[in-house]
């Protein structure tokens, strides 16, 4: 089901059929270098879509797992996501993660922005936080394009790939 149209792209929710176009970007080392999970094997990316799927039907949904496609073709560049992380508190967070051939071309702030205004017009969120490894320049830059602040920095926060982290925090307030 489509949830967003932008100038360039559709967000849509992942079905079966994307595994192959997903497993291209999640097994790419360098497109995961900042995540927590991957690179993903066949077998990761193929229950990843499938609980992507299974999170469509809850009720009331808080988690949307999407493809980014682009308009002008139909073709999967990416994956993004927006949680409602406390409905009491009208809060969420975002994500997103583009194949390297489509980096430094607008897509990713293109994504963003389009999760935002999802997530404060259609969710009904008050504040959309993400978090950003500090040596992940571009998508700082990007969540700061977008209007999001950088509220701190946790110190080692994640364990990830055999050492520890620190995590930026970014966040932006619907101001309605």
């Amino acid at each position: 089901m489509e949830i967003v149209r932008t100038g360039r792209l559709v967000l849509r929710d992942l079905e079966e059929a994307d595994c192959r176009a997903v497993h291209r970007y999640a097994s790419d080392p360098e497109v995961i270098r900042y995540m927590d999970w991957g690179p993903n094997t066949e077998e990761e990316t193929k229950k990843f879509v499938q609980r992507a799927s299974e999170g469509q039907r809850e009720q009331p949904r808080k988690n949307y797992e999407l493809a980014i496609i682009l308009k002008e073709d139909g073709q999967l560049i990416g994956g993004c996501s927006i949680h409602v992380s406390d409905s009491n508190n009208r809060e969420g967070w975002i994500g997103y993660c583009l194949s390297r051939h489509f980096w430094r071309q607008g897509y990713a702030t293109e994504t963003a922005k389009a999760l935002l205004r999802f997530g404060f017009d259609q969710l009904g969120l008050h504040r959309i936080f993400s978090l950003c490894d500090p040596e992940n320049l571009a998508s700082a830059h990007v969540l700061e394009k977008v209007g999001m602040e950088q509220e701190g920095r946790f110190r080692e926060r994640k364990f990830r790939k055999g050492k520890w982290h620190d995590e930026l925090s970014y966040a932006i307030i619907d101001y309605k």
